[in-house]
């Protein structure tokens, strides 16, 4: 079910972005080549629970596998949930990072993806075109627009440079759970979907490739890469729709 959250209700998730944000600029300070992901992740952790919030990911997910990070740290063809660990980032990668806060009980959830020294101009412009593209989706989520709008607005920036659109990892609804209903798909499915109104809060997160739009799940259980082995981008906002249009709850 579709819930619609009160102003106060989206204060508290305007408190679990804030964290969010601040998490992805630490983690963008402390990135470099040689430094390792289980780093960045303690680094996470630590800044989440100082600020009074609880991490989202740690422990998420069936009893059986529950993923063991605060962090989503996801590297090249690494599309989502990548473990971290011990491996060190080298110079010319791009890694995606995915933080999620909870704040008395609110979720924020939010991802960027960052450029490692000087990739080739294709891979910065993949990396870019997924941060346009999740923004012409949030320009899209307005009071009377509909789910497809967004979706529609996520494939019209990314279709004109061939990359592949994800379509096994979706947005989501967001709020005490960090995923709730509705899905929002990044392409065009054929339904219009829910009319948005204020009060509706969504996690739109478009993930493309340089390559196809297929992915496959490794052992782990988790990591999700590319099956062609291409490079992957991902960017995710957690968003209101308030009257006044789409506010971003994850920035600083």
């Amino acid at each position: 079910m579709v819930t619609r959250k009160s102003r106060r209700e989206i204060e508290k998730m305007r408190q679990a972005g804030r964290i969010v944000a601040e998490v992805l600029a630490l983690v963008e300070s402390e990135l470099k080549p040689g430094v390792s992901t289980a780093h960045l992740d303690r680094l996470a952790e630590r800044h989440i629970r100082a600020a009074g919030a609880v991490p989202s990911f740690k422990g998420y997910g069936h009893r059986s596998n529950p993923f063991p990070a605060s962090l989503c740290i996801s590297i090249d063809e690494e599309v989502v949930h990548g473990i971290p660990g011990e491996r060190m980032i080298r110079d010319g990668q791009i890694v995606s990072i995915d933080a999620g806060a909870i704040y008395d009980g609110w979720h924020g959830d939010g991802a960027r993806t960052f450029l490692v020294g000087a990739p080739r101009p294709e891979v910065a412009q993949l990396v870019e075109t997924t941060r346009l593209a999740m923004m012409a989706g949030i320009a899209a989520a307005v009071p009377g627009a509909h789910l497809a709008d967004i979706s529609a607005a996520v494939q019209d920036t990314a279709a004109p440079h061939g990359y592949g659109i994800v379509r096994q990892f979706v947005g989501h609804g967001i709020g005490t759970e960090m995923h709730q209903e509705p899905q929002v798909p990044n392409y065009r499915t054929g339904v219009r979907g829910m009319k948005l109104a204020p009060g509706i809060c969504l996690a739109i997160e478009p993930m493309l490739t340089l390559g196809g739009p297929d992915v496959e799940v490794k052992p782990d259980g988790w990591t999700v890469v590319t099956a062609d082995g291409s490079l992957a981008a991902h960017f995710e906002h957690t968003i209101a729709v308030t009257e006044n249009g789409p506010e971003i709850l994850t920035s600083v």
